[in-house]
């Protein structure tokens, strides 16, 4: 069983006396019921599971239901035999957004007491945004995403003592001996071909077989793919929010790696804010992930957001090397000087930044260039500039240079990562191997931080 980060969340919010309830939200398939599932059982001895989306595939009991009485009956028709106090039975409502009466029902569930509620939901930002009474204070949300780097490590054996190892050399800015340097980088560049989807790396964990591995990566893209209007109810934005989806990958190879409004629909005049909707549609689904503009930063990064200039990124880089590179494992394993890999590491980056509650913002100055991320640092009341480099050259960065030198921006230390070994400091830039992006949380940047089978 994959060990997963999120199960300590989960364990500390079911032993707490908190009466709100937890929703647990985030793409598909990345283990959000399996986690929920799990502790679950573990700690309490009746566990009611109602998948909301199975119910309205089959006999739609809980399709119309919209006060708790009702709720009540029905659910002790299908589990009566399961449900007992609030001490010792937890119903797990999974898929809450397919029937958008319940997040606003879970206020009153939670107000009646009665049982112990926890939820999750893959598109819940969506239901929300067209939810007329949001229970503020009756719910908690809590994002969910797939593996993570040092979720991956642990899948392939590495234990609590070498993660510690790994963490201390990052905070201490010391650098790995080669051999351990090689060998986490090895499992780094295999990160970047299977992500961290759990179906796809238990796959690969099963078989190291990279055609395996595409199959099921093919199939989740495939799910997203569909889902990505599922719930969208104009024909016509449906066809655009997927011909975005799908453009993603195409305009990461583009210099800017931008979306760009009129390749769309291919009519030129477009603008991005005619389809400001589609975007967040994406982004709220969890299937992509947004990185906005910044051309004049100042913490908190927030507060300078460019609206009319976004990047998107697939928010699984295996799914995005599937794309890319199909079965050829070389490209990334043999670090092919000949083919750019730059869209792949600032996908992982994005990816793992974000899983760590970073939002995500880039700096672009027509005069001055564009630097790949900027992160609130918040010890530091400053921007930290992360550049990100997939090449030899990872010293060269020109527009991280101006941006440093600017001093009505007061920024206090940036960073670059890359496959090099050594961690070391120069002027206000630290540069470190790309595998410690890992440990990049929000609130801990330290300012002065110095063949088919694989």
């Amino acid at each position: 069983m994959l060990y997963r980060k999120i199960t300590s969340y989960l364990e500390d919010y079911l032993k707490s006396d908190t009466e709100s309830i937890l929703i647990l939200e985030g793409a598909r398939q990345v283990g959000k019921s399996f986690s929920i599932r799990e502790v679950g059982t573990r700690l309490y001895p009746n566990f009611v599971e109602i998948n909301f989306v199975e119910d309205d595939e089959g006999r739609q009991l809980f399709k119309n239901i919209h006060n708790k009485e009702d709720f009540y009956l029905t659910l002790s028709m299908i589990a009566g035999n399961k449900l007992s106090n609030r001490d010792d039975t937890l119903v797990f409502l999974d898929e809450i957004q397919h029937y958008p009466q319940y997040p606003t029902m879970l206020k009153f569930l939670r107000e009646d007491g009665r049982f112990r509620y926890i939820a999750s939901g893959s598109l819940l930002g969506i239901t929300l945004r067209d939810t007329t009474s949001i229970p503020v204070g009756s719910i908690i949300r809590k994002e969910m995403f797939q593996l993570d780097f040092e979720e991956f490590l642990i899948a392939n054996g590495f234990g609590a003592e070498a993660i510690d190892m790994l963490r201390q050399s990052y905070m201490n800015g010391h650098s790995l001996a080669e051999e351990h340097h090689n060998h986490v980088l090895d499992l780094f560049h295999r990160y970047l071909l299977v992500g961290g989807m759990p179906d796809v790396v238990n796959t690969y964990l099963d078989t190291h077989n990279i055609v395996r591995v595409r199959a099921v990566q093919e199939s989740i893209r495939s799910l997203y793919a569909d889902d990505a209007s599922k719930y969208e109810k104009e024909q016509s934005k449906k066809l655009l929010i997927r011909r975005i989806y799908e453009m993603i990958p195409s305009q990461m190879e583009n210099k800017k790696k931008r979306i760009v409004a009129q390749k769309i629909r291919g009519k030129e005049g477009d603008r991005f804010a005619q389809y400001q909707d589609e975007f967040e549609y994406l982004v709220s689904s969890g299937i992509a992930l947004a990185v906005h503009a910044i051309s004049n930063p100042h913490f908190p990064l927030s507060e300078s957001l460019q609206k009319n200039l976004l990047k998107l990124y697939l928010n699984d880089v295996g799914l995005l090397t599937g794309l890319l590179y199909r079965n050829n494992i070389r490209p990334i394993l043999d670090d092919v000087r000949s083919i750019n890999l730059g869209s792949v590491y600032e996908s992982v980056v994005a990816q793992e930044l974000r899983a760590h509650g970073h939002k995500l913002f880039y700096y672009d100055n027509r005069k001055q260039g564009e630097v790949d991320y900027m992160i609130d640092d918040h010890t530091a009341m400053s921007v930290h500039p992360i550049e990100v480099k997939s090449g030899k050259d990872y010293t060269v960065h020109s527009a991280l240079n101006n941006l440093l030198k600017n001093p009505d921006y007061n920024i206090q230390a940036a960073t670059v990562i890359s496959n090099e070994r050594e961690i070391y400091q120069k002027g206000k830039v630290t540069y470190m191997p790309v595998y410690f992006v890992m440990f990049m949380e929000l609130d801990t940047l330290q300012s002065d931080e110095l063949a088919y089978t694989f």
